[in-house]
């Protein structure tokens, strides 16, 4: 009898271990061009960090150079990382995520199916979370999203590309419209064009979220893997 209590703990512990996040949160959005926090080695333990990039977005840099969001800073956000669809009903992405409120960097990595569930009701958003900020609140999902608004953080776009003090359109929210699009860099248009389209413009619509594996679609991009299920 004393074995048998012995290994139901154990497998208590097992399955709480590895027990998969998953509940009900809300959605923001955001490009703020700054390199995301879970790039810092520091933040991600014993896996490879997030990709960071130059001032073009697309070479990669070390993880030891400092945000372009900082006086001195090189690394900024890459350019592949913004959303994109594959069918009408299903896309990919990247996102900051908080579930305790605040930084959460033990979760840097993980990989999100994001269902909608009132004006995008029907459609699935797998996403990784890349970044973490200590302005999130609890099962909150910050977008990526090319000219979704800078928010706090205003000197990462201004120096990677040259973009107005606030950002491109309001500095909470971003663009307002399609159109407005074409005033980012073109590298980062098709992002600004898929909220207008594939997203529908939602204005921070609810999820229902479980984690999964990480998809090589999107780690492929950000070269880190954290499948902590």
């Amino acid at each position: 009898m004393k074995g048998f209590i012995i290994t139901v703990i154990c497998a208590l512990a097992i399955g709480e271990a590895n027990a998969l996040i998953s509940g009900s949160g809300t959605t923001t959005r955001y490009w703020d061009c700054c390199k995301p926090s879970c790039a810092w080695k520091e933040n991600v333990g014993n896996l490879d960090p997030v990709h960071s990039c130059a001032k073009d977005g697309v070479t990669i840099v070390a993880a030891s150079v400092s945000s372009g969001c900082d006086s001195d800073g090189t690394a900024y956000v890459c350019n592949n990382l913004q959303p994109w669809a594959v069918n009408d009903s299903f896309a990919y992405g990247f996102v900051a995520a908080s579930f305790t409120g605040g930084a959460d960097n033990s979760q840097c990595g993980i990989c999100l199916k994001l269902t909608f569930t009132n004006n995008l009701a029907g459609k699935t958003f797998v996403v990784q979370n890349v970044n973490t900020g200590g302005d999130l609140g609890s099962n909150q999902f910050d977008i990526q999203i090319p000219g979704g608004g800078v928010g706090i953080f205003t000197l990462g776009c201004q120096t990677q590309w040259n973009a107005p003090p606030a950002g491109w359109g309001q500095q909470y929210g971003g663009v307002s419209s399609d159109s407005e699009c074409d005033s980012l860099p073109s590298e980062l248009q098709a992002g600004c064009h898929w909220r207008f389209g594939w997203y529908e413009n939602a204005d921070n619509p609810q999820v229902n979220f479980e984690q999964i594996v990480c998809p090589t679609e999107l780690t492929d991009r950000t070269g880190i893997i954290n499948n902590n299920l």
